[in-house]
């Protein structure tokens, strides 16, 4: 009873304990859990139209579709995942509002239906192996068994290893995709039906394609001012950018980085070392009894193929026809690699040779025991005389290439069979001899039947190979050269300065970047790119934000494509943030410079020509000459010789005939315009011939322009960029 009376009297204290008491839970809340007072979840990746995307959900999804992806597929994998969110929570707004869907048995006929019913999805993923533009019947007809034999089934394949654990989660997920793209198609199709040509814009059309014009004309091209004739103001270039807000607005915020490239190439050292490497292991390659065993453990190969001196490397052309055969010739250079090569066998050859065959397919022990025993029965019938080769051939060869032509491949080049049946028709065998041949496809009765053309030495290699690399010192010498590039620029200004007065460094800059982004302009797609945009936009997790002008506190390093060594590094720099609308002059000068060049150049020009109405007079003011240009259409506006010049042909329909135009800067030059001749225009005929042709370009174009526009409208927030 004490202390509430003493907590009685002190009821201020008691306020402030419980304040501070909500006040911890509150902020402990703000950066613990899921949820934060901001009202943003750690966890959502996105958010379209309402629809949270949640980042668990993602990766499982990514995880199903996508795994084993690594390197650059992954960036461009979870990209197009990220699509595939926003078009799924888009299409199935707009089809619950249309009352569209669909069915269980319109699923079944998208994913098993005759060919002209299957979803283009299923179409793409389950290709025959044989012929990749038709549908693999067989895969789909055991995946609906299996499908169909239910979950008991499916679950007793997978714990016998018959089927792939991800297999049921794989399958929901395609029905889920299979549904999306049958929803977008209906609603492509309901657009598409939609686009109609009114007779109005149709007779509209076809007049300006049936109206005709005959003009002369002089062109002035640019290029007759020299680029250090003119002077750009910034005016200049606010002013087009005012005149061409549509080409260059912008709805997001871009950044542009500059950096330094620091290559890192092969020393001589390294050079000798690979050799030394090669040479090195040349006593053993010489003595190996298992050629295929040494070449595997060195990472080499071993030709399947029968090489001339068109098919060896320049390099040892002139030397491995002479060198006894089980020898071994090297190093010697070929591209970016040390080579030796064993030379396993020499064989003189013709160019081609002709044969015929009877194959018996086998793949296991028994069915190849069965083989033997059948072609040595047709063999035995055909040595007796008692059957004929065709007719054998016909009735029992299962090469469906040869069979009903006898057997006979005509005169084939070298090395367009597989080794055995090769080396038969070629060398070994002797012409109208019968020969029982075992190779991959089962057995053969092979029976040589002529040979021609040039006979020249050919050989059959196995060689080992050492890439040219950079070793690791020559690796860390380089990150030791950007390492002190980065300490001593620690400004893009610094580094533009140092760039400046060095001649073996290039300062380089990317174009807009936007905050998904994973590749940055010539350092290419990956996860060093990836890790550049994450701190142009100060979303890296080690790193802090950048304001303009800062440098990197990183080295990024780059590996070369399929190697395991550092190809590059570079420092960089953030050079510029445009928010979204029209950019600024500064950051987005480089870009635009040209355009602006060439319209100042246009005004410049103009100015000269100004109140000449004498076509020749002007043509000898700029050394050029009068041309003529027929039957031009409006609807085209093309001008041989010169090409799409829709200002051009304009101003030659508008002014009256014989008369000079102002002039009018086109797409390659200033135009001087005279017309010379307008015949009437023939009234359209063929009304609905125009309306249909206008119908489909128009219809044409849905499905590639309406999912953006749909996308451009849709209230979507990304915070991909917050997860990787």
């Amino acid at each position: 009873m004490a202390l509430i009376g003493k907590i009685r009297k002190n009821s201020w204290l008691l306020v402030v304990l419980i304040g501070l008491g909500l006040g911890g839970f509150v902020i402990m809340d703000m950066f613990s859990g899921q949820q934060s007072i901001f009202g943003s979840q750690q966890t959502i990746l996105g958010e379209i139209e309402g629809k949270k995307v949640d980042i668990n959900e993602f990766n499982r999804v990514e995880s199903i579709l996508y795994s084993g992806a690594s390197g650059n597929n992954i960036f461009g994998n979870r990209n197009a995942l990220w699509n595939y969110f926003v078009e799924e929570a888009i299409i199935s707004d707009e089809a619950e509002e249309l009352g569209l869907g669909v069915s269980d048995k319109e699923l079944l006929d998208l994913e098993f239906g005759s060919n002209d019913r299957l979803s283009p999805l299923i179409k793409a993923r389950y290709t025959n192996p044989n012929n990749p533009v038709a549908v693999d019947r067989e895969q789909l007809n055991q995946i609906k068994g299996i499908l169909d034999g239910g979950k008991a089934q499916m679950k007793q394949m997978i714990e016998s290893g018959q089927l792939n654990r991800n297999f049921p989660y794989f399958w929901a997920q395609q029905e889920q995709e299979i549904k999306k793209e049958r929803l977008q198609a209906k609603l492509l199709t309901m657009v598409e039906k939609a686009m109609y040509t009114p007779n109005w814009m149709a007779e509209m059309i076809a007049n300006d394609q049936n109206a005709k014009v005959d003009f002369a004309y002089v062109q002035v091209p640019y290029e007759k001012i020299a680029d250090n004739e003119v002077s750009l103001s910034d005016d200049d270039f606010q002013k087009y950018l005012n005149e061409n807000k549509a080409r260059f607005w912008q709805d997001e915020e871009t950044r542009n980085v500059e950096f330094v490239v620091f290559n890192v190439k092969p020393s001589a050292k390294d050079s000798a070392d690979i050799r030394k490497q090669i040479a090195d292991l040349i006593p053993a390659f010489e003595a190996a009894e298992d050629d295929s065993l040494f070449v595997r453990n060195n990472f080499g190969t071993i030709s399947q193929f029968w090489l001339d001196e068109t098919g060896v490397p320049a390099a040892i052309k002139d030397t491995i026809f002479k060198v006894p055969v089980g020898s071994v010739y090297g190093p010697y250079l070929d591209a970016d690699a040390y080579n030796a090569a064993k030379v396993l066998d020499r064989q003189m050859m013709p160019d081609s040779a002709k044969s015929r065959h009877i194959l018996i397919a086998a793949t296991t022990p028994e069915e190849f025991k069965a083989a033997e025993k059948t072609i040595d029965s047709l063999k035995t019938l055909l040595e007796t005389g008692r059957a004929v080769f065709d007719t054998l051939a016909a009735k029992f060869s299962q090469d469906p290439g040869s069979a009903q032509k006898g057997g006979v491949y005509d005169y084939t080049p070298v090395n367009q069979f597989v080794p055995e049946y090769n080396d038969i028709i070629f060398y070994k065998g002797e012409i109208g001899k019968l020969y029982s041949v075992r190779t991959q496809f089962g057995v053969h009765l092979i029976e040589p039947m002529g040979r021609k053309g040039t006979v020249k030495p050919r050989v059959r290699l196995a060689t080992i190979s050492q890439k040219i690399i950079p070793s690791e010192e020559t690796q860390e010498t380089v990150l030791d050269q950007a390492n002190n590039f980065l300490d001593e620029n620690q400004s893009v200004e610094a580094m533009v300065k140092a760039v400046a007065a060095r001649d073996d460094l290039e300062l380089e800059t990317s174009p807009p970047l936007k905050q998904n982004d994973f590749a940055v302009g010539s350092l290419g797609a990956g996860s060093a790119s990836r890790d550049i945009v994450k701190w142009a936009f100060g979303t890296s997790p080690t790193l802090p934000e950048p304001s303009v002008g800062d440098v990197s506190p990183e080295v990024y390093s780059f590996q070369a494509p399929d190697q395991f060594y550092v190809n590059k590094y570079v420092v960089v720099g953030l050079k510029s943030i445009q928010e979204p609308g029209l950019p600024s002059v500064e950051s987005i000068r480089d870009q635009i410079e040209p355009d602006v060049m060439k319209v100042k150049k246009g005004e410049m020009i103009a100015a000269q020509i100004a109140g000449k109405t004498d076509l020749p007079s002007i043509a000898t003011q700029f050394q050029t000459k009068v041309d003529t240009a027929k039957n031009i259409s409006f609807a085209g506006a093309f001008i041989p010789g010169i090409g799409s010049e829709p200002k051009v042909v304009a101003t030659a329909f508008k002014i009256d005939l014989n008369t000079v135009s102002k002039p009018v800067a086109g797409n390659t030059g200033v135009f001087s315009v005279m017309p010379t001749y307008k015949p009437t225009a023939q009234a359209p005929v063929n009304i609905a011939q125009v309306r249909q042709a206008d119908q489909n370009a128009n219809r044409a174009q849905i499905r590639a322009r309406l999912m953006p526009a749909v996308k451009k409208l849709a209230d979507i927030e990304d915070h991909r960029s917050r997860f990787f």
